[in-house]
């Protein structure tokens, strides 16, 4: 029985990682709980799932749950909460599903003690790939995905060699706007972008997938996560989001996973790699499938994949710039204060304003995300 710590688990990947746990127990056993502040959310869980760890960054949230956690169950708190998490000892897989960039830290943390992580948080790959790569070898930790994108692509490539390789095609249903034209995109309210029309996923990521900065911030992951480079790299938007990727090989032979759009199905996989184990969730039906189509996205109304393939080639903080600037510009966007188009604005502005370098410390990387949110700020 394998012991899982979950990070994040009052979002929408460690809830349903959770309840992959719940429907299917002979999966692991829940041995740590990690939130930020939703402290109620997280003492339902624990006396459901009786961890022997739970940790929430938000002291006084802490408190307001210590005395009435189960027996038995031990509390930590603060700023490191999720980082003591990823590296507890009863620990065998880690589900990193921190958001943003407060992801890498407990990442790093894992790999370095040398667990497997179920990684749903793409950001810290991007930004600090690097660093984990040393905290990887440093610690001898290995990574599985969670993003369906990126465990189709994970599940596809044994299928032929390394050097067999042609290209990763990554998929995208285009969010709920791929139709919109350029005036209609500037009148997207938050409202509008906070609804997906076929995944269910927490509000930042939902806004993302809208803008396809998310597809953006994916292109960095696969590049970083199976060692290929920008060129070797497409996307399709597929709109059915049955089709999760696909890898093409050098005999053009496309290898493609398919199944319903539920991350159950991805975290179910990571949790029992390499094992494939009977699956609860998302059997789909391909003769109720009416068709399965693709196309190319249109880069000029949705500029989130041309920059990212920018920050791809220029490397060094770069990818960092990226998701700092987009970060902050989203949080100005959901407060209303800019329109939904100015989000890729703002970070082609931070991306140009940024002066590259290498990134060989966590405090090169912090200062880095730092200024590209000043700069997305100020627009």
């Amino acid at each position: 029985m394998k012991n899982i710590a979950i990070l994040g688990c009052t979002g929408s990947i460690g809830t349903q990682a959770l309840d992959v746990v719940r429907q299917q127990p002979e999966t692991g056993r829940i041995c740590a709980l990690s939130a930020k502040s939703n402290a109620e959310l997280v003492l339902k869980q624990a006396i459901e799932f009786k961890p022997a760890l739970v940790a929430v960054e938000d002291e006084a949230a802490a408190r307001s749950i210590s005395s009435r956690l189960p027996k038995g169950v031990e509390l930590i708190c603060g700023k490191d909460a999720a980082v003591k998490a990823a590296a507890f000892d009863m620990a065998d897989i880690v589900v990193n599903a921190v958001s943003g960039f407060s992801g890498t830290l407990p990442l790093i943390a894992a790999l370095e003690s040398g667990k497997r992580v179920a990684l749903a948080n793409k950001e810290s790959i991007v930004c600090a790939h690097e660093l984990v790569e040393k905290a990887k070898a440093k610690g001898n930790g290995e990574i599985v995905p969670v993003d369906s994108e990126q465990s189709a692509i994970f599940q596809c490539l044994p299928a032929g060699r390394k050097s067999e390789l042609r290209r990763i095609i990554l998929t995208a249903s285009g969010g709920p706007f791929v139709d919109f034209t350029r005036e209609q995109l500037k009148r997207v309210t938050p409202e509008m972008a906070s609804h997906h029309p076929t995944w269910k996923m927490g509000r930042k990521i939902t806004v993302d997938s809208a803008s396809l900065f998310n597809k953006g911030l994916e292109i960095m992951e696969a590049a970083y996560l199976f060692g290929v480079d920008g060129e070797s790299i497409s996307v399709l938007i597929h709109r059915q989001s049955v089709v999760h990727s696909m890898v093409e090989f050098c005999d053009s032979s496309i290898i493609a996973q398919l199944s319903a759009p539920d991350m159950r199905l991805a975290i179910h996989y990571a949790l029992t790699y390499p094992d494939r184990c009977q699956s609860r969730f998302g059997s789909i039906d391909l003769a109720k499938i009416a068709a399965l189509s693709f196309e190319e996205p249109d880069t000029e109304r949705f500029r989130a994949i041309p920059l990212a393939y920018h920050a791809l080639k220029a490397g060094g903080i770069m990818p960092a710039v990226y998701n700092g600037a987009n970060e902050a510009a989203v949080g100005l966007f959901l407060k209303k204060e800019i329109s939904f188009d100015c989000i890729a604005q703002r970070v082609e502005r931070a991306l140009e304003k940024a002066e590259n370098h290498a990134i060989t410390s966590f405090e090169e990387l912090l200062e880095a995300d730092r200024m590209a949110r000043e700069a997305a700020l100020k627009g």
